[in-house]
């Protein structure tokens, strides 16, 4: 049994943290570090992701949703940014594209133009494909 108060706070501390990392694990945005080796899956993952949000956006795009497209082109844009730091040449060219698109479809979904922001993720869209495509 544990009779030092030290000790206790040592306990706490420690169950904390555990159930802190446990919890960051099993959260969406989280994604573990593979080693050097493992850098490749996180862009990938991060681009995927990006596309996935992107064509959601672009489905509410054509129903005029611009709060929908405007939130699903910011997470599309933070996964799009992530990846953007790790690719290199067409990539990352395409992916710099990509991103300045899915900015202006921010930009227009809050002005309440669902028809500009949505052929801004169109064409962020194509892009992030063909980032996708050359990695």
């Amino acid at each position: 049994m544990i009779k030092n108060k030290t000790h206790w706070k040592l306990l706490s501390v420690t169950l904390l943290a555990t159930i802190a990392m446990f919890a960051g694990t099993v959260s969406a945005k989280f994604i573990p570090y593979d080693g050097p080796t493992g850098a490749n899956k996180v862009t990938e993952a991060h681009s995927a992701q990006a596309l996935e949000h992107a064509k959601v956006a672009g489905i509410h795009g054509k129903a005029g949703h611009a709060s929908m497209i405007t939130d699903h082109a910011e997470v599309a844009l933070n996964h799009a940014q992530a990846a953007e730091q790790k690719l290199g040449g067409e990539s990352r060219a395409h992916m710099t594209e990509g991103i300045a698109h899915l900015n202006e479809a921010i930009k227009h979904g809050k002005m309440s133009h669902a028809d500009v922001a949505t052929e801004h993720i169109n064409e962020a869209i194509v892009h992030i494909n063909a980032s996708i495509d050359g990695q």
